[in-house]
């Protein structure tokens, strides 16, 4: 039987890179993304066939939205295997800048919504008696966030704390709860956001003077995903180039 993968956040960059890896390995994958449009044209971009993609709108900060998803994987493919709780929200704001609003929006998106999407996806995949959850946390909320504002970094802290707290309440009923940690990844959405000459010296910061690469990153969440990774559980993988060390 065909296993199922949800994605959040797919409709581009490292959700879309996670996608198609998912995708290539022969997996059904339900492209969610706050942006409908989005998504639809990923998914087209994967398979223009349609038969094994499915583009949902799924706005994170919202629980209601998960729940639809839910029902509409089962609807359509009749199963889900995996969930990919990767959407987030990236802001930069210094430190003594962010408004109490901004942490709220911020935080909604990236902690809470990995927590809602862990609660009802794995409430789901636990009553099955088996499931792979894989989260995506951030090299920022291991090492205090130096180029991300505080707000993403914390959130990102607190998604490798929820992979363990989901890890010890499902590992029992067959379900394995992981995270992966990447530092800086090679994509238009860096270059865009990065001036040259600070991307050249962040790279230089780098110990192997090198970006990420997404796609590794999607061939990690296909290993995570896999039915013999059931001994990996609560752990967070790091991909950062040698940034962090432990």
């Amino acid at each position: 039987m065909t296993q199922v993968a949800i994605v959040t956040g797919a409709a581009q960059g490292l959700g879309l890179s996670i996608a198609r890896q998912l995708f290539g390995a022969g997996f059904a994958v339900v492209l969610s993304d706050r942006s409908l449009d989005g998504a639809q044209a990923a998914a087209r971009q994967l398979d223009p066939s349609g038969e094994r993609v499915l583009a949902l709108k799924l706005d994170v900060a919202s629980k209601a939205d998960f729940e639809a998803a839910l029902a509409a994987v089962l609807a359509r493919f009749g199963a889900l295997h995996v969930a990919v709780n990767n959407a987030a929200m990236t802001l930069t704001t210094p430190v003594m800048q962010i408004s109490p609003e901004e942490f709220d929006r911020v935080v909604s998106t990236n902690q809470r919504g990995t927590f809602v999407g862990c609660q009802v996806f794995g409430a789901y995949l636990a009553e099955q008696g088996y499931g792979r959850i894989i989260n995506m946390a951030s090299l920022a909320g291991q090492n205090g966030g130096t180029a991300t504002g505080a707000h993403y970094a914390a959130s990102k802290g607190a998604i490798v704390t929820l992979t363990k707290i989901f890890a010890k309440e499902l590992a029992a009923r067959g379900v394995t709860v992981n995270a992966i940690a990447p530092g800086p990844i090679e994509s238009p959405a860096v270059r865009a956001a990065v001036p040259p000459e600070r991307l050249e010296k962040l790279i230089e910061g780098i110990p192997v003077k090198r970006l990420g690469d997404a796609d590794f990153i999607g061939k990690l969440v296909v290993q995570l995903a896999g039915e013999d990774a059931y001994f990996t559980t609560g752990a967070t993988w790091d991909v950062n180039g040698g940034l962090f060390m432990r």
